[in-house]
């Protein structure tokens, strides 16, 4: 078991014990203004540094996404020169109220969905997509009668 305290090496403990605090979420993109612009007209985060045209940081109260574009530290080719990319199935979860507005604003501002409306028994979501591609889940919790 990956959190029992006898799974962990020296190593391991040692990393653990040097990590302080969750930092935020990475996402590439490839127009890091464009992503600004998208994250805090759509979505409501604060712009909270720019380093452009190659970083960012927008926040949504603890939740920081770091938007790194081409050049950047964190976009990078990795070792043996595998390039990363935006998109991907792991996606930021924002919690919201009254999706059905949400979505219709949305698609009025020309947003992009990757799917539709999905309901599950403990509410509804979405999957939409920032200008690169990169998924933002917008999930509003079902009503407890």
């Amino acid at each position: 078991m990956m959190n029992s305290p006898s799974a962990h090496s020296t190593d391991t403990a040692t990393v653990a014990q040097a990590t302080t605090t969750f930092h935020g979420v990475r996402y590439l993109v490839a127009d890091v203004q464009r992503a600004i612009n998208f994250y805090t007209t759509h979505l409501g985060f604060n712009l909270e540094h720019q380093q452009l045209p190659m970083f960012a940081t927008v926040a949504l109260d603890p939740l920081k996404i770091h938007l790194s574009g081409p050049g950047a530290s964190g976009s990078r080719p990795l070792p043996g020169g595998e390039r990363q990319s935006p998109g991907g199935s792991n996606r930021v979860v924002l919690r919201v109220s009254d999706l059905s507005a949400i979505i219709a604003a949305l698609r009025s501002a020309g947003a992009t969905f990757r799917n539709t409306l999905e309901t599950g028994p403990a509410g509804t979501q979405i999957q939409l997509l920032d200008p690169d591609g990169n998924p933002v889940e917008l999930f509003e919790p079902a009503h407890r009668g």
